[in-house]
């Protein structure tokens, strides 16, 4: 990953991201509900490419834990997919689902991994594919959001999922239930709008 930072013109926010979140998630408007999701996610990703502390960036990836799913997801999870608030879900509950459900995880993993070699590459997770690699690389992830190429962040975390939509197809298996082809269908769009957002960054067009 890019040890260079690139800096994108946001102000520098006032609040802390977890005050920011909690002011402007309940009693508004929808077309404000809409503005603050864009705001939010531009002073959250902001702040953090703005700041060398490693301090800050521990908590911007924790986010979650800070302020809780329920809050997050009321403040971006409604945003479209190729959108900088819709990314920022999908990172962030990537994540979660990774510390949530690490057996599970870790097996669709490993079964999509041998039959999707060049994204698990690009994916970079550490070998074996064990619950703590995984859990490392989706933070590896969010950490590169902050401090590295965010549009190598985003190809890096379409290629986690590309290979989960592997593994929830089971290679190998006859009869694989419809709700889990469902969900590896979800997954696979999942990383194409991921990788749709990371060209949209490169053109500056990520809002």
């Amino acid at each position: 990953m890019s040890g260079m930072r690139e800096r994108r013109p946001f102000h520098r926010p006032t609040l802390r991201p977890s005050e920011v979140l909690e002011d402007v998630a309940g009693g508004i408007d929808p077309l404000e509900a809409v503005e603050a999701a864009h705001r939010t996610a531009e002073l959250v990703v902001g702040r953090g490419r703005d700041t060398d502390d490693p301090r800050l960036t521990a908590r911007l990836v924790a986010l979650v834990q800070e302020v809780g799913l329920s809050t997050v997801a009321e403040m971006w999870a409604d945003r479209p997919a190729r959108t900088l608030p819709g990314a920022l879900w999908r990172l962030y509950l990537l994540h979660e689902w990774v510390q949530r459900q690490p057996e599970e995880t870790a097996r669709l993993f490993a079964a999509g991994a041998g039959h999707a070699e060049v994204y698990r590459a690009i994916a970079g997770v550490a070998e074996p594919p064990d619950t703590e690699g995984l859990r490392r690389l989706t933070e590896q992830i969010l950490t590169g959001v902050f401090t590295g190429d965010l549009a190598i962040a985003l190809e890096r975390a379409a290629a986690f999922c590309q290979v989960m939509a592997v593994g929830l197809a089971e290679p190998g298996v006859e009869h694989v239930p419809l709700e889990q082809v469902r969900r590896g269908a979800r997954m696979r769009d999942t990383a194409d709008d991921l990788s749709a957002c990371a060209r949209l960054w490169r053109l500056g067009d990520l809002h």
